[in-house]
């Protein structure tokens, strides 16, 4: 049975007819390389300013070398901290993308926030990410002195792939650290590797993330895991228990190909006692946090999840 036509935001259907008539190769055809810089050129395109901002670079110990990192300082922080993985599949995505995203995070909750340069794919496969991921959270949980003041939580946060990095950190880090894991951030998450039936064929091609991109991704960053599909860090839906993890923020975009795997992460995490606010944004497409110039409604929902984790902080 066909799928009926979906709601599609007015913003959101102008930067899909600008996209459409982009010529050029899709993400899926190209190079790694290539797919970095044009994630580069789209955050320069359709991203907001950083606006007033204390920043500093880090360097993270890791499990295969340092990882560069970003701290995000406002005025009269608290002393909690997110710590937030960028998205791009594991194959794309770096710091200066998410700098805006993160400088307004850091803004709107008033807390410091660490960005994380984890390795990419296919230089650096399946489990790296993740590793480097659980690394720099550590570092960050023991409150060292480039923070610029001690740590009492964690806060686990993350777009896209970056979403399922932060639920694999919380998963394997929940009750580990020094300080608590307060709750977890997953923006748009991939959480199911094997997903290929509801939103994954409604929105496979025609917004902005396709099911060739996802393919794309896969390859890259399972390459000689094709195994470990059901791995917990590769798809956390698929864990055996999700019970006992802090209180979680999903948030989905009602045209994303990965909808329904965040969907059902978040009735797992419910089923499974986990104390959940759930938010899906009707009409928006995948990636639309670091569009916000280019989608302006996007703002709105950047802000609205704001909201809802500092009702998760204010229950922890």
């Amino acid at each position: 049975m066909p799928f009926a036509k979906p709601f599609v935001r007015p913003d959101v259907a102008n930067i899909l007819a600008m996209l459409a008539a982009q010529p050029g190769p899709k993400l899926s055809e190209i190079s790694p390389a290539e797919g970095r810089a044009m994630m580069q050129g789209m955050g320069q395109l359709m991203e907001r300013p950083i606006g007033e901002m204390a920043m500093a670079d880090l360097a993270i110990p890791g499990p295969a070398g340092s990882i560069p990192a970003r701290l995000y300082t406002p005025e009269n922080a608290g002393s909690a901290v997110v710590v937030f993985y960028h998205g791009g599949g594991w194959v794309i995505g770096d710091l200066g993308v998410y700098d805006s995203v993160c400088a307004e995070i850091a803004r709107q909750l008033g807390l410091r926030v660490v960005s994380v340069d984890y390795r990419l794919a296919p230089e650096a496969v399946f489990p790296a990410a993740t590793e480097d991921c659980i690394a720099a959270t550590r570092w960050v949980a023991g409150s060292p002195a480039e923070l610029g003041g001690a740590v009492s939580g964690i806060i686990p946060a993350g777009d896209s792939a970056g979403g399922n990095l932060a639920a694999a950190v919380t998963s394997e880090l929940v009750g580990t650290l020094p300080v608590p894991i307060l709750a977890q951030w997953l923006i748009y998450p991939a959480t199911d590797m094997t997903a290929t039936e509801g939103s994954m064929v409604e929105f496979a091609e025609g917004y902005l993330l396709t099911k060739d991109s996802m393919d794309w991704f896969h390859a890259h960053f399972m390459k000689g895991s094709e195994g470990k599909l059901l791995h917990p860090w590769a798809s956390p839906l698929h864990a055996e228990t999700l019970a006992g993890l802090p209180p979680a923020l999903v948030f989905t975009c009602g045209l994303d190909p990965l909808r329904d795997q965040g969907r059902a992460y978040a009735a797992r995490l419910i089923e499974h006692g986990v104390r959940t606010i759930y938010r899906e944004a009707a009409g928006q497409i995948h990636g639309c946090i670091t569009l916000r110039a280019g989608i302006p409604s996007a703002q709105d929902d950047l802000t609205a999840c704001i909201t809802d984790l500092k009702l998760l902080l204010a229950g922890a």
